[in-house]
């Protein structure tokens, strides 16, 4: 098994995992772990008028979704490449998918708007996969180019 048939959608539901459901030892705490502050800037503009500075933060939850939708950008550029790796990575993931949403349904610490988000990107990861391999396998082999 080569390394580019594993889904790397499979980063992002383990990523929300660790950060969950091992960051902290309070089942109901997941909202607060994804809204718990990762870094933040204050605004350019500085102080005001003896007013503070408006501050960007960015949060865990941020971090996982900026993650997952990067992994989903190589896993679509994956997709354009035919091969029998490519049709286990495919099949692979479905398989996330699938984990995903039983986890979403089954785990109260999943039933967050960020992991159906990635639950959402693993989704459009198959359904991504699957057309985009249908589109370049069609076009390597030639199916109606020329036929009348």
């Amino acid at each position: 098994m080569s390394i580019r048939s594993l889904p790397l959608m499979i980063l992002a539901f383990i990523f929300y995992n660790i950060v969950v459901l091992f960051g902290s030892s309070d089942v109901g705490s997941s909202e607060g772990i994804l809204r718990s502050v990762f870094f933040s800037l204050p605004s350019f503009r500085g102080v005001a008028d003896g007013v503070e500075a408006v501050k960007w933060t960015f949060t865990w939850g941020d971090l996982i979704i900026l993650v997952s939708m990067f992994l989903l950008f190589i896993e679509i550029l994956k997709a354009t490449y035919t091969s029998t790796a490519s049709l286990l990575d495919h099949g692979l993931s479905m398989l996330v998918f699938i984990a995903c949403l039983v986890e979403f349904l089954l785990v109260d610490a999943a039933y967050t708007s960020v992991f159906f988000l990635i639950m959402i990107a693993t989704l459009i990861d198959v359904v991504a996969g699957y057309t985009i391999g249908i589109r370049v396998a069609r076009r390597d082999i030639g199916f109606g180019a020329g036929m009348h």
